[in-house]
């Protein structure tokens, strides 16, 4: 799914009107409609329900939401904030189909002093704003927020929470933004649900298709994407029947330090439970036998240095190499990196340690392969990239650092976020905060270097190690619960996350 900007978005819009062709009312109309699917099988009609109104189109939804639930005998009133006597013209056209179709209370607030009485048992439509917003909310709007921020009720937005921008909320007074309970987006989410410090105001979000222009969505460019499983299936490989273990590629893992081996342990088990034909385990000397014990599947090729990765052999025998998870950042490590970046022609991981012995010699950048995966939880990008303002900004340093070394950025987090050398940004859609847990990162590797070693290119690598990854982490939790996943639960159910990417009906 492409994600697109505020504007974007209205063009979408207005393409859609002219192309079916159709009014705009009744594209708000539709949107209203949605909205009302989406409610009715979740809220009773003993709670009552007070829709709070903005004068543009956004307004419109609200005031048409309210006619369409009275008409389904919940009991509904309408509150205007009306800070403005400027309205768009579907929102008078909906304000007249609501006073001539409805019995709905409507009631026009010039003071926060007018705020009504809300219950805990209450719900909020939050109508106020839209995405086309373009300055912070302060006055009599903004105060109606913070009266809306306050209650007890259960809080629904429409589109965006309102007083959110769709994009970079950096100079905004989150203190004059809804903080929704469920967020319900018209037919895209918006680029700022990707970003944690607005979570908090939009709360679940949900994606309502309104039946937008296939052509103008096809048509319209966009560098931003949310992966689902329509854009995951596609790239998976097909095994065919005279297939053996050489075909899906030799993967070297070099991980682990003493005390560090699970790391090496769950990266390789995470690279076999991906399909990889071979993995060859390179680790200090005092982690033979557990990983043997642990692994029997693995091979393994011990460094000269018991306690600490000191030396990689030649990889041209390889068919990809990952390294980093548990390595430390011992002087001997770092120039055995060092080595490893200025000989190999394989595709290329580097995580954990990998990173943080980068983040140390900044001016080994230039040394790292094209194309390499780099898979940074956030303060490891930190480390690499300085600090940021706010996640929109560091998403714009991660593009930048991305372009300039030509390398491809994994960066962990709720909705890992995927950059390319060429500006495309990726999303993720699976995951869940159980997956917050030592070692998780690990296996990321393992599954990154298996797909890598069976010849998928580093891109689409990337794009599916990171869904599969997240959807096995959900099927985990299906099973268990956030808090009882370990990193192991992950690689148990990698699996069954093949099984559903595969399955045409789930």
């Amino acid at each position: 799914m492409k994600l697109f900007r505020s504007d974007q978005i209205k063009q979408i819009d207005e393409y859609t009107i002219k192309e079916e062709p159709m009014v705009s009312i009744d594209l708000m109309e539709r949107a209203a409609n949605q909205v009302l699917r989406w409610y009715l099988p979740r809220f009773e009609r003993s709670r009552r329900v007070f829709i709070f109104v903005g004068p543009g189109n956004n307004g419109g939804d609200g005031l048409a939401i309210a006619r369409l639930l009275e008409s389904n005998r919940y009991e509904t009133g309408v509150y205007y904030v009306e800070f403005t006597e400027k309205t768009s013209e579907d929102w008078k056209t909906n304000l007249m189909r609501l006073k001539s179709g409805a019995s709905v209370p409507i009631n026009y607030l010039n003071g926060s002093d007018q705020f009504p009485v809300i219950s805990s048992g209450d719900i909020i439509i939050d109508a106020i704003f839209g995405s086309g917003l373009t300055r912070p909310v302060e006055g009599l709007a903004g105060e109606v927020i913070k009266h809306i921020n306050r209650s007890d009720a259960t809080i629904i937005s429409i589109d965006i929470p309102s007083g959110m921008f769709g994009e970079d909320n950096t100079k905004n007074d989150y203190d004059s933004i809804v903080s929704a309970d469920y967020t319900l987006s018209f037919h895209f989410p918006k680029l700022a649900f990707m970003f944690l410090e607005n979570a908090k105001n939009i709360g679940e979000w949900v994606v309502l298709p309104i039946g937008l222009s296939a052509n103008a969505i096809k048509n319209s460019i966009s560098p931003y994407n949310l992966l689902g499983k329509n854009e995951v299936a596609p790239l998976l490989k097909k095994r065919n029947k005279f297939d053996h273990k050489g075909t899906f590629g030799h993967g070297l893992l070099v991980a682990g330090s003493a005390g560090k081996m699970g790391a090496a342990v769950l990266g390789a088990g995470a690279a076999l439970r991906t399909g990889i034909g071979l993995i060859t385990c390179h680790i200090p000397s005092c982690g033979v036998a557990i990983v043997q014990c642990a692994l029997p599947e693995a091979l393994v090729e011990p460094d000269r240095n018991e306690k600490h990765l000191s030396e990689i052999g030649n990889t041209d025998s390889f068919s990809a190499v990952g390294i980093g998870p548990g390595i430390g950042t011992e002087p001997e490590s770092q120039k055995a990196l060092y080595k490893l970046l200025t000989e190999c022609k394989k595709p290329i991981v580097i995580d954990a340690d990998g990173l943080n012995i980068l983040s140390i010699n900044k001016g080994w950048f230039s040394l790292i392969p094209e194309r390499a995966i780099l898979t940074p939880h956030p303060k490891e990008f930190e480390r690499l990239a300085g600090k940021t303002e706010n996640s929109f900004f560091r998403l714009k340093k991660q593009i930048e650092l991305s372009e300039e070394h030509k390398c491809i950025i994994v960066l962990k987090g709720a909705h890992t976020s995927i950059t390319t050398p060429e500006g495309n940004v990726f999303f993720n859609s699976t995951g869940n905060p159980g997956m917050a847990t030592a070692g998780s990162g690990d296996v990321l590797t393992g599954i990154l270097l298996s797909l890598l070693a069976q010849g998928y290119t580093p891109e689409n690598a990337a794009v599916l190690g990171v869904y599969l990854h997240g959807l096995a982490g959900d099927i985990a939790a299906e099973e268990l619960c956030y808090e009882s996943i370990i990193a192991s639960d992950i690689i148990k159910n990698l699996s069954q996350a093949f099984k559903k990417i595969k399955d045409k009906d789930k």
